[in-house]
């Protein structure tokens, strides 16, 4: 019998692959299954960095190993849209450093900097990788809630002697699963706690770009001091429609980014050039994808925030990302429940709030990253089946 790395025991079932085993197991039976599931955006990535993959990827010399770092291209381009978009200064060579998306980023920094027994402190609803990529560098994660109407930390919540263990903190504005948002002063608030407790503070900053309503996202390094003991994580998967592509970016500390950087070395071996240089292009080239993603996400936010309320809901607009954080009917005792009865009964998926953590229960997610057609049938297959919110 082949047995499975202890730590492996610890780890729950990836939430988005245990949803779409169900699609599947849900289509199988003959269901017309409707995904509001995964953040995975329907739209198009932009025609001008799809021509330059292409033609990047003839050139011969594109076609080796890249630079364990990134190219130097791709890597001056992100200095470059940090300081339009941020006006933060970032020096290409020490303090940008190429992803194989954000998601494998965050997932290796706690390899590069938690020993076993360490405290990381995780935002609870979050995102499940920070969590998981605890338990897997062998550290304890502890979970700090979210306060309940705006999704904000409370740092004072945090006990005084887990501060003082605590090696990494990860905090996500805009925020998943939650949509909740944050001004400066929020960061201003963290970078204040970190440098207190000797923190390495970690920002996910993949959806600053998706942002309505006039709200503009900052990035956490625009406080005074962050770079002392702040990396921030970025991907070009939300803003440009490229989740498949796989690149991002971390930037901020410099020491920060050499520890992560080791670890990468030794695990992978970069992002194909081609694909970086279609990246140099999304950077610096029209942006007008960015604004007209923001146009599409808003009305389809509106379309079903409009049907939750005919059904019973009371949901503020979102100022942030592509989900909406829905409160599951008082009839139902969980998240799980309820979303396996939606599956069920009218063939909707959508992932239950426990999956993102102890504080996400009661409530399930709605991804925004389907066409409107879709929306408004999964409106009707709700209203059809009594579901109500009230």
């Amino acid at each position: 019998m082949i047995k499975k790395a202890k730590r492996l025991d610890n780890i729950p079932p990836y939430l988005f692959a245990e949803i779409d085993k169900k699609k599947e197991e849900a289509i199988k039976r003959g269901v017309k299954v409707l995904s509001l599931g995964i953040g995975d955006p329907d739209l198009p990535t932009p025609q001008h960095i799809v021509d330059a993959l292409y033609e990047s990827a003839k050139v011969v010399s594109n076609q080796k190993y890249p630079p364990y770092e990134g190219t130097k291209e791709f890597r001056k381009a992100v200095a470059e849209w940090y300081e339009k978009r941020f006006n933060v200064t970032l020096d290409p060579e020490k303090e940008v450093l190429t992803l194989i998306g954000s998601k494998e980023g965050i997932a290796h920094i706690f390899l590069a900097f938690v020993d076993p027994g360490d405290i990381t402190l995780i935002p609870d609803p979050g995102y499940p990788v920070y969590k998981i990529a605890t338990i897997l560098a062998g550290g304890t994660p502890y979970t700090f809630p979210l306060k309940p109407d705006t999704y904000l930390p409370d740092f004072s919540g945090i006990p005084e002697d887990v501060a003082r263990k605590a090696k990494i903190m990860f905090l996500n504005y805009p925020n998943n699963p939650t949509a909740a948002v944050a001004d400066l002063s929020v960061f201003e608030e963290a970078v204040e706690f970190a440098k207190k407790y000797d923190i390495i503070l970690c920002h996910d900053n993949a959806y600053s770009e998706v942002t309505f309503d006039g709200y503009i996202a900052p990035s956490i390094l625009e406080v005074k001091g962050a770079k002392d003991i702040a990396v921030e994580f970025h991907s070009l998967s939300k803003t440009y429609n490229m989740t498949g592509w796989r690149i991002g970016f971390v930037v901020g500390n410099r020491d920060i980014i050499d520890g992560l950087s080791i670890a990468k070395t030794n695990v992978d071996s970069g992002v194909f050039i081609a694909i970086q240089y279609a990246g140099v292009v999304a950077l610096r080239g029209p942006q007008d994808v960015v604004e007209e993603n923001k146009r599409v996400i808003a009305r389809r936010r509106n379309i079903f925030i409009d049907g939750l309320k005919r059904l019973g809901w009371d949901i503020k607009p979102p100022k942030g990302t592509f989900y909406l954080w829905v409160p599951i009917p008082k009839e139902f005792k969980s998240s799980i429940e309820f979303a396996s009865f939606l599956l069920e009964k009218t063939g909707i998926v959508v992932p239950p709030g426990i999956g993102y953590g102890e504080n996400g229960e009661g409530y399930f997610r709605i991804a925004l990253t389907v066409d409107e057609s879709v929306l408004k049938e999964a409106l009707e297959r709700m209203e059809s089946m009594g579901i109500r919110g009230d």
